[in-house]
Protein backbone atom coordinates (compact mmCIF):
# COMPACT_ATOMS: atom_id res chain seq x y z
CA UNK A 1 0.00 0.00 0.00
CA UNK A 2 1.37 3.33 -1.06
CA UNK A 3 0.58 6.75 -0.92
CA UNK A 4 0.77 9.09 -4.27
CA UNK A 5 1.04 12.98 -4.11
CA UNK A 6 -0.09 13.95 -7.29
CA UNK A 7 0.84 17.93 -6.93
CA UNK A 8 4.51 16.55 -5.98
CA UNK A 9 4.62 17.75 -2.09
CA UNK A 10 6.06 15.00 -1.30
CA UNK A 11 7.47 12.06 -3.38
CA UNK A 12 5.65 8.55 -3.35
CA UNK A 13 5.17 6.38 -0.35
CA UNK A 14 5.06 3.02 0.32
CA UNK A 15 3.22 2.25 4.02
CA UNK A 16 4.73 -0.36 6.22
CA UNK A 17 2.82 -2.27 8.42
CA UNK A 18 2.01 -1.24 11.26
CA UNK A 19 1.36 3.02 12.11
CA UNK A 20 2.72 5.35 9.52
CA UNK A 21 2.65 9.18 10.83
CA UNK A 22 1.98 11.88 9.07
CA UNK A 23 3.11 15.46 9.50
CA UNK A 24 5.65 17.86 9.75
CA UNK A 25 7.66 16.24 12.79
CA UNK A 26 10.84 14.51 10.53
CA UNK A 27 10.43 11.20 12.05
CA UNK A 28 7.38 11.10 10.92
CA UNK A 29 6.94 8.12 7.92
CA UNK A 30 5.61 11.25 5.95
CA UNK A 31 7.30 14.66 6.18
CA UNK A 32 5.06 17.43 4.95
CA UNK A 33 6.79 20.84 5.70
CA UNK A 34 3.65 22.82 4.68
CA UNK A 35 1.60 25.77 6.29
CA UNK A 36 -1.33 24.18 8.37
CA UNK A 37 0.06 20.54 8.77
CA UNK A 38 0.37 19.80 12.12
CA UNK A 39 3.54 17.87 13.58
CA UNK A 40 1.46 14.40 13.79
CA UNK A 41 -1.17 15.46 11.56
CA UNK A 42 -2.74 11.75 10.86
CA UNK A 43 -1.67 7.93 11.00
CA UNK A 44 -2.04 5.40 8.83
CA UNK A 45 -2.05 2.11 10.27
CA UNK A 46 -1.62 -1.02 8.06
CA UNK A 47 -2.89 -4.17 9.30
CA UNK A 48 -3.30 -7.55 7.59
CA UNK A 49 -6.97 -6.55 7.01
CA UNK A 50 -6.42 -3.86 5.33
CA UNK A 51 -5.69 -0.14 6.44
CA UNK A 52 -7.24 2.81 8.47
CA UNK A 53 -6.62 6.43 8.55
CA UNK A 54 -6.72 8.03 12.19
CA UNK A 55 -6.78 11.74 13.59
CA UNK A 56 -5.84 12.16 17.13
CA UNK A 57 -6.64 14.13 19.30
CA UNK A 58 -6.68 18.08 18.47
CA UNK A 59 -5.08 16.89 15.25
CA UNK A 60 -6.23 16.83 11.48
CA UNK A 61 -7.94 18.54 9.24
CA UNK A 62 -7.68 15.44 7.30
CA UNK A 63 -10.59 14.36 4.88
CA UNK A 64 -11.04 11.40 2.38
CA UNK A 65 -13.21 11.63 -0.67
CA UNK A 66 -14.09 14.77 0.67
CA UNK A 67 -15.61 13.70 3.92
CA UNK A 68 -13.96 15.36 7.12
CA UNK A 69 -12.44 12.51 9.02
CA UNK A 70 -12.67 13.21 13.00
CA UNK A 71 -11.86 9.89 14.43
CA UNK A 72 -10.58 6.49 12.39
CA UNK A 73 -11.99 5.91 8.74
CA UNK A 74 -11.89 2.56 6.45
CA UNK A 75 -9.29 3.48 3.34
CA UNK A 76 -9.98 1.79 0.56
CA UNK A 77 -7.90 2.04 -2.88
CA UNK A 78 -8.56 4.94 -4.98
CA UNK A 79 -9.58 7.10 -1.92
CA UNK A 80 -8.44 10.71 -2.02
CA UNK A 81 -6.83 12.04 1.18
CA UNK A 82 -6.24 15.57 2.12
CA UNK A 83 -4.39 16.46 5.28
CA UNK A 84 -4.83 20.34 5.48
CA UNK A 85 -3.67 21.78 2.06
CA UNK A 86 -1.92 18.52 0.54
CA UNK A 87 -3.66 16.14 -1.57
CA UNK A 88 -2.77 12.38 -1.73
CA UNK A 89 -4.00 9.14 -3.66
CA UNK A 90 -4.25 6.03 -1.25
CA UNK A 91 -2.99 3.16 -3.59
CA UNK A 92 -3.29 -0.57 -3.30
CA UNK A 93 -0.17 -2.42 -4.66
CA UNK A 94 -1.22 -5.66 -6.41
CA UNK A 95 1.19 -8.41 -7.83
CA UNK A 96 1.05 -7.76 -11.31
CA UNK A 97 -1.26 -10.81 -13.03
CA UNK A 98 -1.08 -12.71 -16.42
CA UNK A 99 -3.43 -11.23 -18.77
CA UNK A 100 -3.14 -7.60 -17.68
CA UNK A 101 -6.60 -6.37 -17.29
CA UNK A 102 -9.03 -8.13 -15.33
CA UNK A 103 -8.96 -7.47 -11.56
CA UNK A 104 -12.18 -9.02 -10.66
CA UNK A 105 -15.53 -8.93 -10.25
CA UNK A 106 -15.19 -6.26 -6.98
CA UNK A 107 -13.19 -4.18 -8.66
CA UNK A 108 -13.83 -0.18 -8.02
CA UNK A 109 -14.45 2.08 -10.97
CA UNK A 110 -11.77 4.53 -10.78
CA UNK A 111 -9.07 3.26 -8.15
CA UNK A 112 -5.54 3.70 -8.49
CA UNK A 113 -4.13 0.25 -9.76
CA UNK A 114 -0.20 -0.30 -9.26
CA UNK A 115 2.13 -3.55 -9.49
CA UNK A 116 4.80 -4.22 -6.87
CA UNK A 117 7.50 -2.37 -6.45
CA UNK A 118 10.94 -4.15 -5.68
CA UNK A 119 12.24 -2.06 -2.52
CA UNK A 120 15.99 -0.82 -3.82
CA UNK A 121 17.58 -1.54 -0.65
CA UNK A 122 16.92 -4.20 1.98
CA UNK A 123 19.02 -4.50 5.49
CA UNK A 124 19.86 -8.25 6.29
CA UNK A 125 20.22 -9.15 9.56
CA UNK A 126 23.73 -11.00 10.40
CA UNK A 127 23.58 -11.13 14.58
CA UNK A 128 21.27 -11.81 17.20
CA UNK A 129 17.71 -11.68 17.37
CA UNK A 130 17.63 -10.18 13.49
CA UNK A 131 20.43 -13.62 12.10
CA UNK A 132 19.26 -14.45 8.93
CA UNK A 133 16.19 -12.04 8.59
CA UNK A 134 15.72 -9.18 5.89
CA UNK A 135 13.89 -6.35 5.78
CA UNK A 136 13.30 -4.15 2.88
CA UNK A 137 13.40 -0.54 3.35
CA UNK A 138 11.20 1.75 0.60
CA UNK A 139 10.40 4.55 3.07
CA UNK A 140 11.84 6.27 6.60
CA UNK A 141 12.52 3.31 8.86
CA UNK A 142 12.46 3.37 11.92
CA UNK A 143 14.36 0.50 14.30
CA UNK A 144 14.41 -0.21 17.76
CA UNK A 145 12.79 -2.12 20.82
CA UNK A 146 9.27 -0.74 20.65
CA UNK A 147 6.40 -2.88 19.29
CA UNK A 148 5.75 0.04 16.86
CA UNK A 149 8.78 0.49 14.98
CA UNK A 150 9.22 -0.46 11.63
CA UNK A 151 11.39 -2.87 12.38
CA UNK A 152 11.16 -4.37 15.86
CA UNK A 153 13.92 -6.08 17.44
CA UNK A 154 13.47 -7.84 21.06
CA UNK A 155 17.08 -7.00 22.26
CA UNK A 156 17.89 -5.46 25.65
CA UNK A 157 21.13 -3.36 23.86
CA UNK A 158 18.25 -1.44 21.73
CA UNK A 159 16.65 1.97 22.91
CA UNK A 160 13.13 2.18 22.29
CA UNK A 161 13.56 4.07 19.39
CA UNK A 162 17.57 3.48 18.35
CA UNK A 163 17.91 4.96 14.97
CA UNK A 164 15.93 5.70 11.51
CA UNK A 165 16.72 4.76 7.67
CA UNK A 166 15.76 6.60 4.71
CA UNK A 167 16.56 5.67 1.22
CA UNK A 168 18.85 7.69 -0.93
CA UNK A 169 19.37 7.02 -4.63
CA UNK A 170 22.83 5.61 -3.60
CA UNK A 171 21.95 3.95 -0.08
CA UNK A 172 20.28 4.96 2.86
CA UNK A 173 20.68 8.10 5.53
CA UNK A 174 21.35 6.90 9.00
CA UNK A 175 20.44 8.69 12.31
CA UNK A 176 20.73 8.02 15.77
CA UNK A 177 17.46 8.75 17.64
CA UNK A 178 19.15 9.56 20.68
CA UNK A 179 19.71 5.77 21.34
CA UNK A 180 21.91 4.55 24.49
CA UNK A 181 24.09 2.11 23.01
CA UNK A 182 25.21 3.91 19.97
CA UNK A 183 24.43 3.63 16.29
CA UNK A 184 27.73 2.22 14.27
CA UNK A 185 28.73 2.08 10.92
CA UNK A 186 31.62 0.06 9.65
CA UNK A 187 31.95 0.23 13.27
CA UNK A 188 32.45 3.89 13.62
CA UNK A 189 30.00 5.69 15.65
CA UNK A 190 27.65 8.00 14.18
CA UNK A 191 25.16 10.46 14.66
CA UNK A 192 23.80 10.64 11.44
CA UNK A 193 25.65 8.81 8.54
CA UNK A 194 25.59 7.51 4.98
CA UNK A 195 25.39 3.28 4.64
CA UNK A 196 25.74 2.77 1.30
CA UNK A 197 25.55 -1.28 -0.08
CA UNK A 198 28.20 -3.72 1.66
CA UNK A 199 28.24 -1.51 4.84
CA UNK A 200 28.02 -2.84 8.34
CA UNK A 201 25.05 -1.40 10.67
CA UNK A 202 25.32 -1.94 14.26
CA UNK A 203 23.11 -0.48 16.97
CA UNK A 204 25.53 -1.99 19.96
CA UNK A 205 25.01 -5.46 19.37
CA UNK A 206 22.37 -6.15 16.23
CA UNK A 207 24.63 -5.57 13.23
CA UNK A 208 22.76 -5.81 9.75
CA UNK A 209 24.59 -5.82 6.09
CA UNK A 210 22.90 -2.94 3.30
CA UNK A 211 22.22 -5.29 -0.07
CA UNK A 212 21.35 -3.78 -3.22
CA UNK A 213 19.60 -5.15 -6.39
CA UNK A 214 22.13 -7.40 -8.19
CA UNK A 215 24.44 -7.53 -5.04
CA UNK A 216 24.76 -11.31 -4.17
CA UNK A 217 23.74 -11.39 -0.36
CA UNK A 218 26.11 -12.42 2.00
CA UNK A 219 25.76 -15.48 3.94
CA UNK A 220 25.54 -14.89 7.70
CA UNK A 221 27.23 -17.26 9.24
CA UNK A 222 28.46 -17.95 12.90
CA UNK A 223 31.63 -17.49 13.73
CA UNK A 224 33.06 -20.96 15.12
CA UNK A 225 36.30 -20.86 17.30
CA UNK A 226 39.71 -21.71 16.00
CA UNK A 227 41.47 -24.91 16.26
CA UNK A 228 45.04 -25.87 16.29
CA UNK A 229 44.43 -28.87 14.23
CA UNK A 230 46.08 -28.83 10.63
CA UNK A 231 44.83 -30.00 7.72
CA UNK A 232 46.23 -33.42 6.23
CA UNK A 233 49.02 -32.66 4.27
CA UNK A 234 49.70 -29.26 5.58
CA UNK A 235 53.93 -29.00 6.17
CA UNK A 236 54.81 -29.51 9.93
CA UNK A 237 57.03 -26.84 11.44
CA UNK A 238 60.49 -27.16 12.61
CA UNK A 239 59.59 -28.02 16.27
CA UNK A 240 57.21 -30.64 15.23
CA UNK A 241 60.12 -32.07 12.69
CA UNK A 242 62.28 -31.80 15.94
CA UNK A 243 59.48 -34.22 18.06
CA UNK A 244 59.46 -36.95 15.48
CA UNK A 245 62.77 -37.05 15.28
CA UNK A 246 63.50 -37.08 19.08
CA UNK A 247 60.73 -39.94 19.68
CA UNK A 248 62.82 -42.03 16.87
CA UNK A 249 65.91 -42.03 18.68
CA UNK A 250 64.47 -42.71 21.48
CA UNK A 251 62.32 -46.03 20.10
CA UNK A 252 66.17 -46.78 18.54
CA UNK A 253 67.31 -46.95 22.29
CA UNK A 254 64.55 -49.07 23.30
CA UNK A 255 64.77 -51.53 20.67
CA UNK A 256 68.76 -51.80 21.66
CA UNK A 257 68.21 -52.36 24.91
CA UNK A 258 65.44 -54.98 24.31
CA UNK A 259 68.40 -56.70 21.57
CA UNK A 260 71.17 -56.54 24.54
CA UNK A 261 68.78 -58.14 26.82
CA UNK A 262 68.33 -61.32 24.63
CA UNK A 263 71.46 -62.05 24.22
CA UNK A 264 72.50 -62.12 27.69
CA UNK A 265 69.99 -64.67 27.86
Amino acid sequence: MKLVFPNGEHGQVFLNPGANRIGSDIDNAVVLNRPGILPVHAVIHISTTGANLQVPAGAGPVTVNGKDVLDIFGLRSGDTITFGPVIAKFAVVEESKSGGGNFGDDDDSGATRVRAAIPKFVLRGVSGAVFSKVFPVAGPVVIGRAPECDISVPADEMSRRHAMVKPTPDGLQVEDLGSSNGTYINNKRVQTGFLGPGDELRLDAVRFILVAPGMEIPNATKESPATNIKPAGAPMGTQAKMQMVAMALVALALLGIVAMVLMKK
